[in-house]
């Protein structure tokens, strides 16, 4: 079922571009149309995969012999440093569930994310709300299940974003279609929960029309910030203040109250970027509104040292508050804002068909005060006529002011008819992960993942030999090696030179249980096969 490639592969490159090394690719194979929705990259630089898949009779037997389900379920794969398989997990109700985002928590498991068709059943232990709910299921770094929730009205809804903050709790969002109490055809809804997923607090948020949430990422206050696709109209009319109304069906006496907040900012055109700013209370702190005359759509988002960084697709030509012309079909318009939501750059790129945007990383230096560049990756999907690298995965590297420095294709062991991007990760060293669905035909969807090490990026690293987090440390700690080798002995010393621990390891990044240590200063020391050596203190708290 499963094929790992190690391999050094070929890139297609741009002429006078570099190419890069494929360091491994994973491909996980399906006879089904299986959806893939994200990578989410642990502390010590493991990898989810997560989307969402039908089993297979054999799969469903081997797990249990209770799941009758046919529908989709959510569906998780967790590769080590080396691109091998570590576990392989489903959860499943008795309709379709889909997984849309998946979030690393502090502790090293993860928070899930999905829409969910079913009711009590199988893995789920709630009953529906009515229509489609979000369905929250919290895993340990083991995929073993912590708790679940059920968040819903009797109105539809679906997840689409989810990130954990300073305070360690969750904020999730998602959008509410055709909400009795709503402002347009769909709205968006975000729940902010504690670390044990009681709910704190819910707010509704949207315009005279229909507003889709797409992306949302975790602010430096312990907010967030929303980026949405917008074809709406700001709520002119008066309306209840925040908190007086209460969303779908009635809601019990001891149900978390509902805030509410209008649109106030109108669109340029037919699809604008509508991004939101929430502080750490889930409340509104400004909003913005980017576009032209045409559809403009927002995609992605991602943290700077001076603000963010949004990203999506336009078919608008120089109008609205967009700056920069349409050159064919789909470009990727690229927005720099401050802190306050203020425009500081904007680009427009091309690729010369329906261009779609997937993933953004911000390259950051050593002390995260300065942003060094942005790497983009996303395909091109043919509009009419096929170009020859339509259809592939693609990666375009800017500087920190927008300019472009390279683009490359990446096409990996082989080559398949339908390949398309889903989501793409910056490692701190310089690597890169990408992932998506390789198809030869419709409806039979492999997940395809590859790793790349790219010398370009790798000049623009800043070199280590070791990294230790967090320090001052309680329980866990985290020694990275920033030096070429293929295994290494990380060693634990305590002041007065005693040895207390000593791992092997052939990865980067490896893990290590500092709980039975008592508070003080002690030394790590790393020696590599390759004969070099590091040192650095760590301190139990």
């Amino acid at each position: 079922m499963k094929k790992l490639y190690l391999s050094a592969l070929i890139l297609c490159t741009f002429p006078s571009v570099s190419a890069q090394e494929v360091v491994w690719q994973k491909d996980i194979k399906s006879s089904t149309q299986d959806f893939l929705s994200q990578i989410t990259t642990t502390i010590d630089q493991q990898y989810l995969i997560t989307g969402s898949s039908i089993q297979a009779k054999s799969q469903l037997q081997a797990a249990s012999s209770q799941k009758q389900n046919s529908g989709y379920d959510f569906h998780l794969v967790k590769l080590n440093q080396q691109g091998q398989e570590v576990w392989e997990k489903y959860f499943s109700g008795q309709s379709h569930d889909y997984l849309s985002a998946t979030v690393t928590t502090q502790d090293g498991g993860f928070l899930l994310a999905g829409t969910s068709y079913s009711g009590k059943g199988l893995d789920k232990k709630d009953d529906s709300k009515g229509g489609s709910d979000i369905w929250l299921i919290r895993i340990n770094e083991f995929g073993d299940e912590l708790w679940q929730k059920t968040l819903g009205s009797s109105s539809d809804e679906e997840a689409k974003a989810v990130i954990q903050t300073t305070d360690l709790g969750f904020f999730v969002a998602g959008n509410v279609q055709s909400s009795s109490k709503g402002y347009g055809s769909k709205d968006i809804w975000i729940t902010k929960l504690d670390k044990n997923g009681k709910e704190l607090s819910q707010l509704l948020l949207g315009g005279k029309g229909l507003d889709e949430v797409e992306k949302m990422i975790p602010t430096k206050d312990g907010g967030a910030l929303l980026g949405i696709y917008s074809r709406s109209f700001e709520v002119r009319v008066s309306e209840p203040k925040a908190g007086n109304r209460s969303v779908g069906k009635q809601q019990p006496a001891t149900s978390t109250a509902i805030s509410q907040t209008p649109k106030t900012t109108s669109n340029y055109g037919e699809g604008d970027y509508w991004i939101v700013k929430l502080d750490k209370n889930g409340k509104v702190e400004w909003e913005k509104n980017f576009g032209g005359k045409g559809d403009d759509h927002i995609r992605t988002l991602a943290l700077t040292s001076t603000g963010f960084m949004i990203g999506g697709e336009s078919r608008s030509e120089r109008s609205g508050n967009k700056t920069v012309g349409l050159q064919d079909g789909t470009d990727l318009w690229v927005i720099a804002i401050n802190e306050r939501g203020d425009e500081q750059w904007q680009k427009s790129y091309n690729f010369k068909n329906r261009d779609i945007l997937m993933g953004m990383s911000v390259l950051h230096s050593a002390d995260d005060k300065s942003s060094k560049g942005i790497l983009l990756g996303g395909y091109t999907q043919a509009e009419g006529r096929i170009e020859t690298d339509d259809e592939t995965f693609w990666m375009l590297y800017l500087d920190q002011n927008g300019n472009e420095q390279w683009r490359k294709y990446v096409k990996g062991e082989s080559r398949k008819k339908e390949e398309r991007l889903s989501d793409l990760k910056l490692n701190r060293d310089g690597s890169i992960v990408v992932a998506g669905t390789s198809a030869e035909e419709l409806g039979k969807e492999n997940w395809k993942i590859v790793k790349l090490e790219d010398k370009q990026v790798d000049q623009l690293i800043e070199k280590y030999d070791i990294k230790i987090y967090p320090n001052p440390v309680s329980d866990y700690a985290y020694v990275e090696i920033g030096f070429d080798f293929k295994e290494a002995d990380i060693l634990l010393y305590d002041m007065s030179g005693r040895q207390i621990q000593s791992i092997k390891t052939k990865n980067r990044v490896t893990k290590i249980n500092t709980q039975v240590l008592i508070q003080g200063a002690y030394l790590i020391t790393i020696k590599t096969d390759t004969n070099k050596t590091a040192n650095a203190k760590l301190i139990k708290k």
